[in-house]
């Protein structure tokens, strides 16, 4: 997902190609999630923009806007897939694959366009300057798009902007030592969480804050609030070095530090991967449905962290679960997450059957993790909970529920053979 450097990578080519020029025509696709969502709609942004002039492009974090002669004003995020695309010029941060018949080239408009501004021939700062267009798309539609009614200069001070919190290469003034350290205060979240957290910091997303706390060497996990001097000072400057460093090379990874864990953190799953040169390992922790790529023998526990984290690659657990959770065991007949354990009914003399009121309150229980998950995505302007990296690129569906009964082969009871000089009663005895 488009973060805080991805985010200023598009900033510098709507300045290179947009800024000056008058937008002749615009296409505007009816999307009432992408624009209906945030109170727009395709054909108010369309008739806003003919016509006007682009005076100028800026982001805060993982939101950037573009600024005309006139309001209304246009501010955009990217969520999961977003991006923008000129005709003559390629602006990926990386190298797109080729298609199945050799050819590098793209369709154009392309798929999955939101809206596409299109500048004819113009004299810009007396330079001749030719047509070009450039398209929004989105194909997961969970980017948005609005307007703003407001002077220029004080975009920032109106929704959504006004709502999150600084951003870490904007506002440098804001964010100090002493600011983050009242931060980290007065909250008792995960730290990880807590950078994450857009009404918090602007534009910090999963590969940022897993590289901020590398080298500040603080586990993800670690509550806020347990933080020493020390350690702040250490997740300040880390935060305002890999920020500043993502920004100012547009997020071109090729130019990023040989000693940064993102360079390394991608092989996930491969054979003699995620190692870093010094031969220190890269594990990843799964943690309230987020990827987590730390080094543990850099990252240690030095206070109380959250009880959630499930991990991969042999990293430790902590050695008492949260209250209530267990692992799934189909070989050991553990409980599902969630459910207290049950002993299994056997077959036959002396085997018990669950009690009805036991079943019905399992039945009951919701698919886990369904209902939130959807909501977190749509949740664009507060707290960015959706997938950010390559691991977790893939947002699953809402899955229906699913009940206790469901979960086994057929639906219907097992029926025991009547007993020779017996009759089998049609009726239901009564409980």
């Amino acid at each position: 997902m488009p973060e805080i450097g991805e985010v200023a990578r598009v900033v510098h080519y709507i300045r290179k190609h947009l800024v000056g020029r008058t937008i002749k025509d615009c296409e505007a696709l009816h999307d009432d999630i992408v624009y209906g969502k945030v109170g727009t709609s395709a054909d108010a942004f369309k008739k806003a923009v003919i016509g006007r002039k682009v005076t100028g492009s800026a982001q805060q974090g993982k939101y950037f806007y573009m600024t005309f002669d006139k309001p209304p004003h246009a501010v955009m995020h990217f969520g999961m897939t977003g991006w923008m695309k000129f005709d003559s010029e390629d602006t990926h941060y990386y190298k797109q694959a080729k298609e199945k018949d050799g050819s590098e080239a793209e369709q154009w408009p392309p798929k999955y366009m939101k809206f596409l501004l299109k500048c004819g021939n113009e004299s810009v700062d007396s330079e001749e300057r030719g047509p070009v267009e450039a398209a929004f798309v989105d194909a997961r539609r969970l980017a948005r798009i609005r307007l703003v009614d407001c002077p220029a200069d004080e975009i920032r001070e109106h929704t959504p902007l006004k709502e999150n919190g600084p951003d870490p290469v904007r506002d440098k003034d804001t964010v100090t030592v002493e600011w983050l350290g009242q931060l980290l205060g007065k909250k008792r979240v995960p730290v990880k969480a807590l950078l994450l957290d857009q009404a918090n910091l602007s534009g910090v997303g999963n590969w940022v804050a897993d590289e901020v706390l590398y080298q500040a060497r603080i586990h993800p996990e670690q509550y806020s609030n347990t933080l020493s001097k020390d350690q702040t000072k250490e997740l300040h400057d880390a935060l305002i070095g890999v920020c500043t460093t993502a920004v100012e090379t547009l997020a071109e990874s090729s130019q990023f530090p040989e000693t940064w864990i993102m360079k390394y953190r991608w092989d996930k799953g491969k054979k003699d991967g995620n190692v870093l040169p010094n031969g220190e390992k890269i594990v990843h922790l799964k943690v309230g449905g987020r990827t987590s790529a730390i080094v543990p023998s850099r990252q240690k526990k030095t206070a109380s962290i959250a009880g959630d984290v499930s991990e991969d690659d042999g990293v430790e657990q902590d050695e008492k679960p949260a209250k209530g959770r267990k692992r799934k065991s189909k070989e050991e007949g553990d409980a599902v997450d969630g459910e207290e354990e049950k002993p299994v009914a056997k077959k036959g003399k002396g085997g018990r059957k669950a009690k009805p009121e036991v079943q019905a309150e399992q039945e009951k229980k919701p698919a886990k993790g369904s209902k939130g998950r959807k909501a977190n995505m749509e949740d664009d302007e507060q707290v960015d909970a959706g997938a950010e990296d390559g691991e977790d690129a893939k947002v699953e569906e809402e899955k229906p529920k699913t009940t206790g009964r469901a979960k086994k082969a057929g639906s219907k009871k097992e029926e025991k053979p009547a007993t020779p000089g017996t009759r089998r009663s049609t009726r239901t005895k009564s409980s």
